[in-house]
């Protein structure tokens, strides 16, 4: 692949859907997890689904850089060029979630193309839910419903777009386990809010479904957390910037890939009103 040259946001979408299928058949013959140097967990899932990812991208994309969580985290420091276009993977992002009894609904594949620094095409699969969200910058975004475990489709693919609601009540997406004094701050200092409660990067779709208007994150967050969710934001109308206000760009070796934090907005009045209250509390 050339530099700057999209992938097939098709062969995202099946390779995010092959990935779902070994999560659900790792998590269906029961899984137990172990513990990466940085304390986190990590299970068969988690690298079996990131080996069938790298696959494919090789096969789509010869030699293009990747960036995926788990390789990362063994030590595989990846390449990539001066013109930042790589691969942006979380083969499971939802560790916890996928692990934990009655929760684990919401854990995601998470695929991104990143271009010139910026998130351009994403797929975001949920497959014990079965739904999937995709989009290219420029061509829209997508949500539709698959059986992970049989591959039949629920709901087909339709086009979704942000909100874009111009007066309160904001509804806002508040991590389950990431709360905080700050985000408690910024929804007070918002006024009338509705709060949706939901993990993963599914906060970033629903945003871009036109169902929550502001997901605020303060504190650090890894690129591969948010680069899939940031493309489907983004090709759905959304944006996503960081608390100074400038756009999240990718890519940031000298930062260890980490996002010092950000507010995704559906849509202009909501990220204006953002950007206001932000710009009090600094």
């Amino acid at each position: 692949m050339s530099a700057h040259t999209r992938p097939s946001l098709e062969a995202l979408i099946a390779i995010a859907r092959d990935a779902g299928r070994e999560i659900m058949a790792v998590r269906d013959a029961g899984v137990a997890a172990r513990r990466k140097a940085d304390g986190s967990p990590v299970t068969d899932a988690d690298q079996r689904a990131e080996a069938l990812i790298l696959e494919g991208l090789a096969r789509l994309a010869p030699g293009a850089p990747v960036l995926a969580e788990e390789a990362y985290a063994a030590g595989r420091r990846p390449d990539l060029g001066a013109a930042l276009d790589f691969f942006c993977v979380d083969a499971l992002d939802g560790t916890k979630d996928f692990l934990a009894e009655g929760d684990g609904g919401s854990f995601t594949v998470n695929i991104a193309w990143i271009e010139a620094g910026e998130p351009t095409v994403g797929v975001v699969f949920a497959p014990a839910r079965g739904d999937l969200y995709a989009g290219s910058v420029g061509h829209g975004a997508r949500r539709g419903a698959f059986d992970a475990r049989t591959g039949a489709e629920r709901a087909p693919l339709a086009p979704i777009r942000v909100a874009a609601r111009a007066a309160p009540p904001w509804r806002i997406a508040a991590s389950r386990r990431h709360g905080d004094a700050k985000t408690s701050a910024f929804i007070e200092a918002l006024g009338e809010t509705e709060d949706v409660r939901v993990s993963s990067s599914i906060k970033f779709c629903l945003v871009a479904a036109g169902e929550i208007d502001l997901y605020p994150r303060f504190g650090e967050i890894s690129e591969w957390d948010a680069a899939a969710g940031h493309a489907v934001l983004r090709a759905a109308g959304g944006a996503m910037n960081r608390l100074t206000g400038e756009p999240v760009s990718y890519g940031r070796a000298n930062r260890r890939f980490l996002i010092d934090g950000f507010v995704a907005a559906g849509g202009a009045p909501a990220e204006s009103e953002a950007r206001r209250i932000l710009a009090t509390m600094r």
